[in-house]
């Protein structure tokens, strides 16, 4: 049976042709499990007819939405996704600040498997293999120091990867957020400081052997 969740917005990251959103829910005791969700398609991105609200607007990050779902829809060691119900809008119930996601940052676990890094990432995939074994894909992170890296990427195509240090190990993940990649971009290549940050890393769906770790949304503390 359909239903409808309330989520605390934590990413609207690129996706194929459409956005990746996810979230945690917001229940009568507080935060609640982590809410991706999907559309039917064979890859799960959501269009932007699918996620607008009734004033056609994008949702933000740190938005409260209501979200309507069909049913939960679980892939692989993607377990937070629901199937969304395409023909509802979805509805903006106002917004939180920095400062009350404490109770969300994770207990500085590693970030799954580490070890694998691909051409310009460092820590920044796990081998399928081993993906399949995990039973969560998504963790707001609390990093003391975000640098968010413009560079050339392997298709010549210029990327934006995110460095910082978590749990003993340093990390460089692609940036999938579409604001923050954006600004980034207007700068030359090169390193940027972002300062104390809160990061949504997302475990992607495995694609040529690998499940990588995304950098789904960058929220600096203001």
């Amino acid at each position: 049976m359909a239903e409808t969740k309330r989520i605390l917005c934590l990413a609207n990251s690129r996706k194929m042709s459409g956005r990746c959103v996810a979230g945690v829910e917001i229940g009568e005791r507080g935060f609640g499990a982590w809410v991706r969700p999907v559309s039917n398609r064979p890859t799960h991105e959501v269009s932007e007819a699918e996620r607008e609200y009734h004033d056609g607007s994008d949702p933000q990050v740190l938005d409260v939405m209501d979200v309507p779902l069909i049913s939960h829809s679980p892939f692989g060691f993607q377990t937070e996704n629901w199937l969304l119900d395409p023909t509802i809008y979805w509805e903006r119930r106002g917004a939180l600040d920095w400062d009350q996601l404490a109770p969300l940052l994770d207990d500085g676990r590693p970030l799954w498997v580490g070890g694998q890094s691909s051409y310009n990432g460092e820590n920044d995939r796990v081998p399928e293999q081993t993906a399949t074994s995990l039973s969560d894909s998504l963790r707001l992170t609390r990093v003391d120091s975000a640098v968010l890296r413009v560079m050339e990427g392997f298709s010549g195509r210029r990327e934006v990867r995110a460095g910082f240090e978590h749990a003993g190990s340093t990390y460089w993940l692609k940036v999938t957020d579409p604001v923050m990649e954006r600004s980034a971009k207007q700068r030359d290549n090169g390193d940027y400081e972002m300062g104390e940050s809160a990061l949504t890393i997302s475990l992607g769906e495995t694609f040529q052997g690998y499940a990588y770790k995304l950098v789904a949304a960058v929220i600096p503390r203001r």
